[in-house]
């Protein structure tokens, strides 16, 4: 009979050891970053179907909906052991994860909740260009705490790409440079959380014992509390038990696929990001974010068409797909 150790069980990241810094994307990290991509283009489609075509009246809602599912799939598959939530060998023990573990992650808890927060609120200030243009100089923030939480430094093949995504950016958004500086601030405050939160991610990843399971049920267990006093205080919950919808069967098939999408993209951000690096997860943002756009021209429609705007997520796209080769060949 197989050992524990010998089930098949789904891939989990295991944080290098001593220090040891990875200069090329291996197999796993590949198949992390391409998962992540994959889930997030679904995902943004169906919360799409849920907020828009349905009207639903609360994205908060739906997040803590989803933070629900995963705790709860969590549970049932370490419970049944065919997940651990600790890096190296499988732990065949029922125990989940202890106080002072939770206590070490919390700033991740914390990082992601001014993240989503931060998030939520730059959409309404900024348009919809400009927006995206912004948002895309994350991955200058996402280096340079990196370079501050733990000294990580890149090659001029790297810089060289990552200005290239933020040019293009900026050729995109080029039509609607209206200035609104507490727009801007806000869209800048949350490129800062979302930077803390992706550098905070790698760097529990490899100091807590934890692979990104663990981590997603301490992330879960920290934040859902939170999150549910949030929505009580805003109103949200009495918003959604008044949802004339809240029990139509396409309501809830794509409430439940939504929720199923946003486990397994949360488990992709956490292995892309300690597998790769903070960096490999927010370029991967900017590539999903033209697929995306893709889907919307096919799908919504209602999108002028702008040579700028196509040159620039042309220049993207490029200094993404340059990032990739530089990063699965070491260079």
């Amino acid at each position: 009979m197989p050992s524990t150790s010998e089930r098949m069980s789904l891939p989990v990241s295991d944080p290098p050891r001593g220090g040891e810094q990875r200069l090329s994307m291996t197999s796993r990290g590949a198949y992390a970053a391409v998962s992540y991509m994959s889930c997030a283009v679904m995902l943004v489609l169906f919360n799409k179907a849920a907020l828009s075509s349905y009207s639903f009246p609360s994205a908060n809602v739906i997040t803590l909906f989803q933070m629900i599912c995963s705790c709860s799939f969590l549970y049932v598959l370490r419970r049944w052991k065919i997940i651990s939530f600790s890096s190296g060998d499988v732990d065949s023990s029922t125990r989940f994860v202890s106080l002072q573990t939770l206590i070490h992650t919390s700033p991740l808890a914390l990082s992601y909740l001014l993240y989503m927060l931060a998030t939520m609120e730059s959409v309404r200030g900024v348009n919809v260009p400009m927006y995206t243009t912004l948002r895309r100089t994350t991955v200058v923030f996402t280096m340079f705490v990196e370079f501050i939480l733990v000294g990580q430094r890149y090659s001029r093949s790297i810089i060289g790409s990552v200005g290239l995504i933020v040019f293009g950016a900026f050729v995109a958004g080029s039509r609607d440079l209206s200035f609104d500086a507490y727009g801007y601030s806000i869209v800048f405050l949350s490129n800062i959380t979302t930077a803390i939160y992706l550098a905070t991610i790698s760097r529990i990843g490899k100091s807590s014992g934890l692979n990104s399971f663990g981590l997603m049920w301490c992330n879960g267990i920290l934040c859902a509390p939170v999150l549910l006093f949030w929505t009580f205080l805003r109103g949200d919950l009495r918003m959604t038990i008044n949802f004339p919808y809240l029990f139509a069967p396409g309501f809830l098939v794509v409430l439940l696929l939504s929720c199923v999408l946003a486990f397994f993209l949360n488990y992709s951000i956490f292995l892309n990001t300690t597998l790769n690096s903070a960096v490999t997860q927010t370029i991967c943002g900017n590539l999903k974010d033209i697929f995306t756009i893709a889907l919307g021209w096919m799908f919504f429609g209602g999108l002028p068409f702008d040579i700028l705007n196509v040159i620039g997520q042309i220049l993207g796209f490029v200094g993404s797909g340059l990032y990739a080769y530089f990063k699965l060949f070491g260079q």
